[in-house]
């Protein structure tokens, strides 16, 4: 059973940058073939996709994204890893780390991941 924690959200005003990490535990020593994203959800809005990493560490990013944050997981950690620069008030939400047993896609569905942390939320003030 794989456990994800995530941790680093909190305020910030626009502009600003925050990191977001996501520990994952229970994953067998030395296993890389695994993918893992970022999702976030604000109220009113649906969980969207923010990031994805493949296991070969090829990465893919929504649009309103592109150019301000980046997704890594350094291949001798079992950490997931969201940089996020010159963050925008409608960057506020509760920001998910996910886990899935498949690779070799650029992005899976949210119903394709097997493992989900509780979530972090990240405000952006304008």
């Amino acid at each position: 059973q794989v456990q994800l924690v995530e941790s680093g959200g909190g305020s910030v005003q626009a502009g600003g940058s925050l990191r977001l990490s996501c520990a994952a535990s229970g994953v067998p020593y030395g296993y890389s073939k695994y993918s893992m994203s970022w999702f976030r959800q604000s109220p009113g809005k649906g969980r969207e996709v923010v990031a994805f990493i493949d296991t070969d560490g090829s990465t893919t990013y929504e649009d309103s994204v592109k150019g301000r944050f980046t997704i890594s997981k350094p291949s001798a950690e079992y950490t997931l890893y969201l940089q996020m620069n010159n963050l925008k008030p409608e960057d506020t939400a509760v920001y998910s780390c996910a886990f899935s047993w498949k690779i070799g896609y650029t992005r899976l569905p949210a119903s394709e991941y097997n493992y989900w942390g509780q979530g972090t939320q990240v405000t952006v003030s304008s």
